[in-house]
């Protein structure tokens, strides 16, 4: 009798919990739009971990410390996670804000602190009554790629309090030490980084005797001596020439255009063009290149000594000062702009690759062209302000719409994209260290984008195939991306040398009309006129005609 009524105790209270329950719900709602409560966070995580087989959970990662295991797990996690993980890894995108339960932050605590055992099972086999899917099918072997997976989930690891103790120390106490001691530990990666431009913009012919490319003899516009030349600068579009006046470098007043192979000009006019020229006389041979350009084509320019602790953009340009790291290597002791966040690893390329002024225009009274005092890791805008534009004016720099057609303003191009907006970072799409690929692209172009915008990404287009997007035969130059999206249009400085837009956005042929931008249609069929090329647009039935109609998308 006892046992029946405790038996019948606890059926009522379970009764009275399912009802609370119940309520609860009916009160809540089952919306993906809620947040998950603390509770059921820690019992879904616990059930998900209990449900780990205990030989899966000791697995060990046989790709542990491969490098080019890292790498190719990034090209895996960009393929098939970046999604609703977001390219940063972090969950915030539409789908990992919106989907019950959310999409975990990859770099956190809870994600981290998983064997990699764990971390691959998870991989694996997806999680049952969530967004998570199995990367695994009948018909594919995908172990390989899960555990590159873990690789590069790995080193998305935050570090620790110790580690940040020991990364604060070293910011003040290390000092530089130069590429080549980069060397010894990272030989692939040095000796790709060698031959890249960023490696070679500042030549010294007395150590390169190949450096200058045209033969002095046939200038015709400004005479100099090939002993007059202390450092050549550039080799893609043009060619330019510093002299050595006391511990100053100077820019001679002729450049070699690569392209035309002809000589050319050198000078910065006094008026309409950069900001800095209004500061300095007119004569080349009085305009230093010390404030104007080598800040940005050294490490560690020193604006007192005019000594630079290495010319080129080396190794710790962007890590920082190495002395602490090559004696003890440790992740806390360098910096590395794929562990920051978004916005301070993509200030690592647009304190150069960018028009701008320092926030006083005068530093000890000169004008300086670059960021003087950053370095990375610190916040750029502290240091730094994009130039101005205002909507609907061409200037020296800006197009109307805000699109640049100067140089070396990849930056502010990029600050306007959604792109960067969603946290994609130079890096998702450039190698600085080297690639085989233009402008060092991890992927060739007609390649790179479809890894977040194929036909099946929510990202778009939202089309079955392609062609239906580009409207252009698959394989042809006007199926790339980057013809429509990131037209040629801005020049760098001699006739026919012109680097990408970087706003992503497509400029329609009205926007020619109206503000003399070019399009990327006529641009390429330049036979045809604006007009043929908005008609073509409003027959294009995945094309909005609005979208075409108006200036812009």
């Amino acid at each position: 009798m006892r046992n029946q009524r405790t038996f019948l105790v606890v059926i009522l209270v379970l009764l009275f919990a399912g009802a609370l329950c119940a309520g609860f719900v009916k009160w809540r709602g089952f919306r993906a739009t809620s947040t998950p409560s603390r509770f059921e966070t820690v019992a879904a995580r616990s059930i998900r971990d209990f449900a780990i087989p205990e030989e899966e959970r000791r697995r060990t990662n046989p790709a542990a410390g491969d490098s080019l295991a890292v790498q190719q797990g990034r090209e895996v996690f960009l393929a098939r996670c970046a999604t609703c993980h977001g390219v940063d890894a972090r969950g915030r995108t539409p789908i990992g804000a919106n989907v019950y339960p959310r999409v975990p932050d990859l770099r956190s605590e809870a994600t981290q602190s998983l064997s990699d055992g764990e971390i691959h099972y998870i991989i694996e086999n997806g999680v049952q009554l969530s967004g998570m899917p199995a990367l695994s099918s009948p018909h594919r072997e995908s172990a390989a790629e899960s555990w590159k997976l873990v690789s590069y989930l790995r080193s998305l690891r935050p570090l620790s309090s110790a580690e940040k103790a020991v990364a604060a120390n070293t910011s003040s106490s290390a000092h530089y030490t130069g590429s080549q001691s980069c060397e010894k530990c990272h030989a692939d990666i040095y000796e790709r980084w060698k031959k890249t431009p960023m490696a070679n913009v500042v030549r010294d012919p007395r150590e390169h005797p190949d450096a200058i490319i045209p033969d002095l003899n046939t200038n015709t516009v400004a005479k100099f001596t090939k002993e007059q030349v202390a450092f050549v600068y550039g080799s893609k579009w043009k060619q330019r020439y510093f002299t050595k006046i006391g511990d100053d470098y100077y820019p001679l007043p002729a450049q070699w255009d690569v392209g035309n192979k002809t000589w050319r000009p050198y000078h910065v006019p006094d008026t309409g063009g950069d900001w800095w020229a209004a500061f300095y006389p007119s004569s080349n041979l009085q305009r230093p290149t010390g404030p104007t350009c080598d800040g940005c084509h050294s490490v560690s320019y020193d604006i007192h000594t005019k000594q630079v602790s290495e010319w080129n953009v080396g190794c710790e340009r962007c890590h920082g000062p190495g002395s602490e790291h090559v004696a003890h290597p440790s992740r806390a002791n360098i910096l590395n702009p794929a562990e920051m966040d978004d916005v301070a690893a993509n200030d690592t390329c647009i304190a150069c690759h960018s028009q701008g002024q320092p926030l006083t225009q005068q530093i000890e009274g000169k004008a300086y062209d670059w960021p003087v005092g950053y370095r990375a890791g610190l916040h750029l805008a502290d240091f730094w302000k994009l130039e101005d534009h205002t909507l609907g004016q061409t200037t020296f720099t800006h197009f109307p719409d805000g699109t640049a057609h100067k140089n070396r303003m990849q930056g502010n191009d990029f600050v306007q994209s959604v792109m960067y907006r969603r946290g994609v970072t130079c890096a998702s799409c450039h190698d600085v260290h080297g690639t085989g690929n233009d402008a060092q692209l991890r992927k060739p172009a007609d390649k790179i984008c479809l890894d977040c915008h194929g036909t099946t990404s929510p990202n778009g287009p939202h089309v079955a195939t392609m062609e239906q997007h580009t409207h252009h035969k698959d394989g042809s130059p006007g199926s790339q991306c980057v013809a429509c999206h990131m037209p040629k249009i801005e020049s760098e400085g001699v006739p026919g040398s012109f680097v990408s837009a970087h706003t992503f956005r497509f400029i329609t042929p009205a926007m020619t009309d109206k503000y003399g931008i070019p399009n990327p249609c006529t641009s390429c069929h330049k036979d045809k006129s604006t007009a043929w090329a908005s008609d073509q647009l409003k027959g294009w039935a995945s094309t909005s005609p609005w979208r075409v109609a108006q200036l812009a998308d």
